[in-house]
């Protein structure tokens, strides 16, 4: 069997994962191998992370909502359980926007909510 010579290939796959391992401390950035790992992890946490975005955010919107929704003797489950009666369109992200930038909006979708509940 012939010896085959990886000259180009190997030095192009290396030098590509040392440059996604530059800024890293000490040989991580400089030794394949250590660099090859840090690399590997970097990515799947970044992956990770950016579904835990997500998960924060939400959480974030309907907090705002909370807050927004309290000062109108009412509490997000209620202001939900209605929103969803009412048959509105309106999702939580548009519903902390304007709880953040347009209060009175939100107080105008809450007048419209069925008053069922006692």
């Amino acid at each position: 069997m012939t010896r085959t010579k990886r000259g180009n290939i190997a030095r192009r796959r290396r030098k590509k994962i040392l440059q996604l391992a530059m800024g890293y401390r000490g040989a991580s950035s400089r030794i394949f191998k250590l660099a090859s790992q840090r690399v590997t992890k970097a990515l799947y946490f970044a992956s990770k992370s950016r579904f835990f975005r997500k998960r924060i955010v939400r959480a974030l919107w309907i907090a705002r909502v909370n807050a927004c929704v309290r000062m109108l003797d009412l509490n997000y489950n209620q202001a939900t359980c209605d929103l969803k009666q009412s048959e509105s369109n309106v999702n939580r992200k548009s519903l902390s926007q304007m709880a953040v930038l347009d209060p009175k909006a939100l107080a105008f979708l809450a007048d419209i909510f069925p008053n069922d509940s006692p």
